[in-house]
């Protein structure tokens, strides 16, 4: 089979609100993921190394919180003159009245405001790809798939837990893989075999059925699940590509920690330092790390940068990290240059950049396991201060302060 023209869309234009003081000030895409990384750099990687180089990234939250992280593409290879990485940001049009109908309202309504540019490159496939799902696939799997059977679309699957299925898209199939039904996050799901958003689509069949949906059912063009989804399952060439490895969206505080808390496993399923399938990312130029003789590390990933003078246990440190003598921080996420003061207690929290834990401070509190619920984590937003005489319980949130107001 000649090699197909495959054109790459990673939605990263959703505010992701779920991951609260996370994505107040920045995209949800650029939220920093294993200390080192952005959650974009995951697609991103996976897309370079699967061979695929014409990539466009649908922007439209905090636009410029995710293209400095993009820097044209440079980290993935794609910086070309021609093909490579594009950012295709909202439009607003002749046939369009107020800057209200400039933004998309889902991940469907985004791919119907680009079908322009969907048309224009001509594809033999749109690969359609989410920016906070962590996980490593060879995109040609599915594609080859996808192409062999000569679909309308197909779906690259996932099993989950019965009771996490209804934050999902589930799928019900015959004995050939076809997809024969769709339940839209269920409140009681049938299924336990969920869309991962990653979804590869014959090209026609994407642009005629969101032009149906704009024009005959504009309320269900919305995210892929309202209409898209349902209507090109209904005409009966849907399949699914079954992903048995390592997948987790981390678009919820809950999975975003399970996630981190994967990687410090010692049996974890997830590798992003396999030389033959590298993580790419914009990396921060650091010192390595320093280790005080005061220190006490019992597992962890300490990123560059980072000044350990107390006490880290299970967690994630991402770079420039200061935790003081006396401080400790177990099972929990902090992000980069925030300080842990001496004397400050963090746990089963995360805590976002410049946040400053105060001397003596508490933040979060011991739990019997390590996989927290919402209502069992802590979070601090970004450049927030939580001072000594302040104590942040299980599931409370310190707000995030806007960058732009430090001096």
């Amino acid at each position: 089979m000649p090699r197909p023209k495959i054109l790459a869309l990673i939605l990263a234009g959703g505010r992701g609100s779920r991951l609260e003081p996370l994505t107040e000030y920045r995209a949800k895409p650029a939220v920093p993921y294993a200390g080192v990384y952005r959650l974009i750099d995951i697609s991103l990687s996976n897309l370079r190394n699967s061979g695929i180089s014409d990539v466009g990234v649908i922007v439209q939250y905090e636009t410029q919180s995710i293209i400095s992280e993009l820097a044209n593409g440079r980290p993935w290879d794609l910086d070309r003159t021609t093909g490579g990485l594009r950012v295709i940001p909202p439009e607003q049009r002749n046939d369009r009245q107020g800057p209200e109908e400039v933004m998309a309202h889902g991940n469907a309504d985004a791919l119907y405001e680009n079908l322009d540019v969907i048309r224009a490159y001509d594809a033999d496939v749109v690969l359609v790809l989410s920016s906070d799902h962590i996980y490593r696939l060879d995109y040609f799997l599915p594609i080859h798939e996808h192409l062999e059977r000569d679909a309308d679309a197909t779906l690259v699957t996932a099993r989950v837990p019965i009771d996490d299925a209804s934050n999902y898209g589930t799928c019900f199939l015959d004995a050939n893989g076809r997809v024969t039904g769709f339940a839209y996050k269920p409140e009681k799901p049938e299924s336990d075999i969920v869309t991962t958003e990653i979804f590869v689509y014959k090209p026609s069949a994407l642009s005629e059925t969101l032009e149906r949906l704009a024009k005959d059912h504009e309320d269900e063009l919305e995210d892929f699940g309202h209409g898209l989804i349902p209507e090109l399952v209904n005409a009966g060439r849907v399949y699914e590509y079954r992903h048995n490895a390592y997948w987790k969206d981390v678009g919820r505080p809950e999975t975003y920690f399970a996630s981190h808390m994967d990687l410090l496993a010692a049996d974890s399923e997830l590798d992003l330092d396999d030389p033959a399938w590298p993580i790419f990312t914009l990396a921060p130029q650091r010192m390595p790390a320093r280790i005080h003789s005061s220190a006490r590390i019992a597992g962890g990933l300490i990123s560059p940068g980072c000044d350990i003078a107390g006490t880290v246990e299970c967690s994630v440190l991402a770079p420039g990290v200061v935790v003081e003598e006396g401080a400790t921080v177990r099972n929990a996420i902090i992000l980069e240059n925030a300080v842990i003061k001496s004397g400050a207690e963090v746990q089963y929290a995360i805590v976002d950049r410049y946040a400053t834990i105060g001397i003596g401070a508490k933040v979060g509190q011991a739990l019997g396991g390590d996989q927290p619920g919402r209502d069992e984590l802590a979070l601090v937003g970004q450049y927030a201060s939580v001072h000594g005489t302040q104590n942040v319980d299980a599931g409370e949130t310190v707000e995030a302060v806007d960058p732009t107001r430090q001096a």
